[in-house]
């Protein structure tokens, strides 16, 4: 069972990688003006919930199955992405949003969330593949 955890686990961290990499390339084409601010918030925005839900689901899944280290790193981050969500301005399209992304650097703030959080899934994916191997050898 454990090791189902983790298969699902890894799978759902590609999928966060792959969206994190998809982030820091539709906001590098922003601030290129490879694109315009309102079609790349259009496309960030659609990919926030499921961001979200990934990451969420991580972390619970993590709760229940009792491992309290991974479950306690993954924390702050599904709380940072939760709080992001809900404390979205009325009047605003999304956590993106296309009249204030050039505003007082929210395009570099959004760049930094985006890298930081490469480089945190890429540290649960490689946690994940050994903890993986770890519970597929025990088996």
């Amino acid at each position: 069972m454990e090791a189902v955890v983790f298969v699902f686990s890894l799978l759902d961290c590609c999928a966060l990688i792959f969206l994190s990499v998809y982030f820091i390339i539709t906001l590098s084409d922003l601030e290129c003006d490879y694109i315009n601010a309102r079609s790349c918030c259009s496309k960030l925005n659609k990919w926030v919930i499921p961001e979200l839900i990934g990451h969420t689901v991580i972390t619970v899944l993590m709760l229940v199955s009792l491992h309290w280290f991974i479950f306690l790193l993954n924390l702050p981050a599904a709380t940072w992405n939760i709080y992001r969500f809900i404390m979205v301005p009325s009047g605003n399209m999304g956590v993106f949003d296309p009249t204030e992304i050039h505003n007082r650097g929210q395009l570099k703030s959004h760049m930094k969330e985006a890298m930081i959080k490469l480089g945190f899934h890429l540290l649960c994916f490689f946690m994940y593949l050994y903890s993986m191997i770890l519970a597929l050898i025990n088996d």
